[in-house]
């Protein structure tokens, strides 16, 4: 991850640290020509030692790790010409620069010139225009500055050597800020802006140091204050790798797309910086060929940026009718949509309704909107909902499946299909996104068949299946009670389905069916296992209140029956086993088998 604080960094603090007392050394005259030397070289040595860190970074492409292997080598070519030229004043050489040096440090800047060339660009189209317009319009306010600074100067009375040296030194300037401005314009830089910018400072300081020291302190400048000048802008390059090392993070593939959509200052600061050095350039009044020269650099540098913001403008209204056209086109999809959608934001209040919300819940969009939409939701389904909402803030931007019931403008609840997501992370919506189509007759049907698998279909009682639920739930609970279990058969059934039909022997299993039913309570449950067998299951019921409900079921039963204008009459034999909830199968033999003892019993008795 990126660490947002560079100057908590402690290699950090000593590089700054350590440029700011080269200021002491040299202008207090202790240190000279060799000091500057090894000084300098000891930063070569540590910029390829960062650069090298920044390449082998895990995270980085491979285009930003060619970039970095390429800095690494103008570095180490640097360092080379450095080491050679500390080594040669040590030795006596003199002050003046040798071309073994010179030879490396210009291959190592062309190394870099080349590497921020090679750096695949970002952008496409229009897109790509505006970045060249912006960095055009920054390289013309750096050539503007090398012009009055560096060439203007040494293209005037000079020695033909010297204005071809300073025409090099000016060229290579451009081309490497022209390449690093790409990069931070593009958005595909392996550096940070901060670092690039940084970075561009210290290569135009190693550049134009002298010749701005000699514009400040006149022709004949301090030696001094001239290896300040020429190790300063070092210090900034060894300080803008150290920030790049702190400041890198993962690359994120859709960050070209992030940075060059975020406007540049840039392209305005040169502007500005432009216009001041105009003021600077006619301090003196006469025009001369400096001042001509960033006179012209101030007019092409208003034409690029009219261009710019002429090529603004039309991308403006292309996009303008764009959003109108989308904006459009969205209205028509929602007008027409089956199904509903909803934006709720965190407090659970409606931020938007589409029109279907009419067709689906009987109420205007309008009225919806700002209403607290759990107020809607049926009492029975909020523990739900409240499940869901976690299950969405944990899983944010996938979308979560539940059906609900919320209230319908007539008062009744209807059933919805809702697929939900957390859109919080997205600036445009910052909510929760709700889609939801009415699921009231697939609810039906799927009560019906869940009904039908469960229920018998004669009885509407519990079939044997629910009873296994029931008894299984019983188990389950934290703490389970004492559970009785009721086995019923009739008696005489038969004879009645023989002498009056199948048709009254169903009526009867109706009517006993009833008659069970009225005699349970709350979470109480009767069952046809199948003929004219029940069961009652009795969940924290003792075998003594188990006895007492048999025989009042018993005497119920046995109570006759008008059946098609005929007054018929069955009997029962209750059987009773209780036990723990985790018993079930245990006490449904076990009433079975005191019920057929009990119904042997009672045949025993009769004459």
């Amino acid at each position: 991850m990126r660490r947002s604080a560079g100057a908590a960094d402690p290699v950090l603090l000593a590089v700054v640290l350590g440029g700011l007392l080269m200021f002491p050394l040299f202008l207090s005259g202790l240190g000279g020509n060799a000091t500057s030397w090894t000084l300098q070289t000891v930063i070569d040595v540590l910029d390829v030692w960062f650069a090298w860190n920044l390449m082998k970074h895990p995270d980085l492409p491979a285009s930003g790790r060619r970039f970095w292997r390429a800095c690494i080598a103008a570095c180490g070519a640097s360092a080379i010409g450095d080491a050679f030229q500390t080594i040669s004043t040590y030795a006596g050489a003199g002050p003046q620069i040798s071309v073994v040096q010179t030879g490396f440090v210009v291959t190592g800047m062309v190394i870099v010139v080349a590497a921020t060339l090679r750096h695949p660009l970002g952008g496409e189209g229009r897109q790509r225009l505006r970045l060249w317009l912006d960095a055009a319009t920054v390289l013309t306010g750096v050539a503007a500055f090398l012009w009055y600074f560096l060439l203007a100067g040494e293209l005037s009375g000079q020695e033909a050597v010297d204005r071809w040296g300073a025409a090099a030194t000016a060229v290579v300037m451009l081309l490497i800020a022209f390449g690093v401005l790409k990069l931070i314009f593009s958005g595909t830089a392996p550096f940070t802006r901060l670092a690039g910018m940084l970075g561009c400072l210290g290569l135009a300081g190693t550049a134009l140091g002298a010749s701005v020291a000699g514009v400040l302190f006149g022709d004949e400048v301090d030696p001094r204050v001239m290896y300040v000048v020429q190790l300063v802008p070092c210090v900034i390059i060894l300080a803008t790798l150290r920030l790049q090392l702190v400041q890198t993070r993962p690359a994120d593939p859709a960050r070209s797309h992030g940075v060059a959509q975020r406007p540049s200052v840039l392209p305005y600061l040169a502007v500005i910086a432009t216009q001041l050095l105009v003021v600077y350039a006619l301090r003196d009044g006469a025009p001369n060929l400096r001042t001509w020269g960033v006179a012209i650099g101030a007019v092409a540098i208003t034409a690029l940026v009219l261009g710019r913001q002429i090529s603004a403008t039309r991308d403006n209204e292309l996009l303008v009718t764009e959003l109108d056209g989308q904006r459009e086109w969205f209205q028509a999809l929602v007008q027409n949509a089956s199904d509903m959608t909803v934006v709720v934001r965190e407090d659970g209040r409606v931020e938007y309704a589409s029109p279907a919300t009419k067709r689906v819940l009987g109420t205007d969009p309008a009225d919806l909107i700002g209403t607290w939409l759990p107020g809607r939701t049926h009492p029975d389904d909020r523990p739900r909902v409240d499940r869901h909402t976690e299950m969405l803030e944990a899983n944010p931007g996938v979308g979560v499946h539940i059906q609900v019931r919320w209230r319908h403008a007539d008062g009744t609840y209807r059933w919805l299909d809702v697929i939900s997501t957390d859109m919080h992370h997205n600036p445009s919506i910052r909510g929760f996104v709700l889609n939801a189509r009415d699921a009231s007759e697939t609810r039906a049907l799927h009560d019906e068949l869940e009904r039908q698998a469960t229920h018998d279909s004669l009885t509407g009682l519990a079939n044997r299946m629910l009873l296994q639920r029931r008894i299984d739930e019983a188990a389950s609970e934290p703490e389970p009670a004492a559970v009785s279990m009721l086995l019923i058969d009739l008696d005489g059934f038969k004879a009645i389905n023989d002498q009056h039909g199948h048709h009254t022997g169903d009526q009867v299993l109706v009517m006993v069916a009833e008659r069970l039913s009225g005699l349970l309570g709350a979470g109480e449950v009767a069952a046809r296992l199948g003929g004219d067998e029940f069961a009652v299951l009795l969940p924290g019921t003792g075998a003594g209140e188990a006895a007492k409900l048999a025989d009042r079921i018993t005497t119920m039963l046995a109570e006759p029956m008008m059946i098609n204008s005929r007054w018929l009459t069955v009997g029962a034999s209750v059987g009773v086993a209780s036990g723990g909830a985790g018993d079930g199968d245990r006490l449904l033999r076990e009433a079975d088998a005191a019920m057929y003892q009990r119904k042997h019993g009672r045949k025993a008795a009769l004459p």
